[in-house]
């Protein structure tokens, strides 16, 4: 362990409504240095408690920190990411393996998830969504129109497809030049909830301290519980005109002296033949097609993610 004061609890908030519906649950800082989701949640808890929201009806589960040993270094993970290895283990290696243990069980309670994340450099909000509608080997899925229906409702125009197929190739990639990678490598909670039958969106709600990501990840809450009839609210109309972009190849990060070409914001646009990075043998990387460059980390470690590249997708066109 990273600390020898290594938290043994996970906190869960669960409201029950007298009459039966749909089963929500929220979670916070699955990535410990991403606390909007944290604050949102705490802001509806206080709401509950004063009366000012009602359950109607179903069963709302918030995690306002999911990963507490993270949140407490005040950094992504604790020992390990949680969100791309998460499974259930009969012998926990890592603190994440724990939790693991925990909130696997927890998913498989419910029919519905929204994860509330924030990224590391400049851009606007966006949820990330499942596969379309397919019966194939790596994400068999029956519920995309559901999904859908409520990440159209979340209050974000931005759209990102492709993530588990995207970290499919990065695992053949990892293996063929020797470095480790588990074959459930970039499985995570939304990956997770869908396996076990549910819906799930992951929402970015901005930048890490931006201040308007806590008011993102509070309103994406309401807009949910609306949605799914489990409050009085009006429910929402789903957005107009939404971009979707498809994810496509994440590039690792290979030497401690790679480095960008420049300092890339995330959903930048960059045309075919642009420098993106250099190895620090002075290699270049260059796009290969028009498109978008996606989370590019800076402080990335070696073999892990450091940027990832984005095409246009004519998903949810309207």
């Amino acid at each position: 362990m990273v600390e020898s004061s290594v938290p043994t609890a996970l906190s869960i908030h669960q409201v029950i409504g007298l009459t039966s519906g749909p089963k929500l649950i929220v979670l916070g800082a699955v990535h410990g240095n991403e606390t909007c989701g944290t604050q949102a949640i705490r802001r509806l808890l206080q709401e509950l408690e004063q009366g000012r929201l009602r359950i109607e009806r179903g069963t709302l589960t918030m995690v306002p920190i999911a990963n507490p040993l993270a949140y407490q270094l005040k950094r992504r993970h604790g020992d390990r990411n949680l969100n791309r290895n998460l499974r259930v283990t009969d012998a926990p290696q890592d603190f994440e393996d724990q939790i693991a243990n925990v909130l696997c069980p927890l998913l498989q309670a419910h029919d519905v998830l929204l994860d509330l994340h924030s990224f590391h450099t400049p851009g606007v909000p966006f949820a990330l969504i499942g596969p379309r509608g397919n019966r194939g080997d790596l994400q068999p899925f029956s519920k995309a129109d559901a999904e859908e229906a409520m990440a159209l409702r979340l209050g974000v125009k931005r759209f990102v497809e492709g993530w588990l197929e995207t970290y499919a190739q990065c695992v053949i990639d990892r293996r063929a030049r020797g470095a480790a990678a588990s074959l459930d490598y970039g499985v995570g909670t939304t990956e997770m909830m869908r396996r076990y039958g549910g819906i799930a969106v992951t929402l970015e709600c901005g930048q890490h301290e931006h201040e308007q990501a806590p008011q993102v990840a509070y309103d994406a809450i309401r807009c949910t519980l609306a949605h799914l009839g489990m409050v009085t609210d009006t429910a929402p109309e789903p957005t107009d005109e939404p971009e979707v972009i498809r994810l496509y190849q994440v590039v690792d990060r290979l030497h401690p002296d790679d480095r960008f070409s420049r300092d890339w914001r995330s959903f930048e646009r960059i045309k075919r033949g642009d420098v993106l990075a250099y190895r620090h043998d002075r290699t270049e990387l260059t796009a290969d097609k028009d498109g978008w460059v996606v989370f590019p980390n800076p402080t990335a470690q070696v073999d892990q993610e450091w940027f990832y590249l984005a095409e246009p997708s004519e998903r949810l066109a309207r």
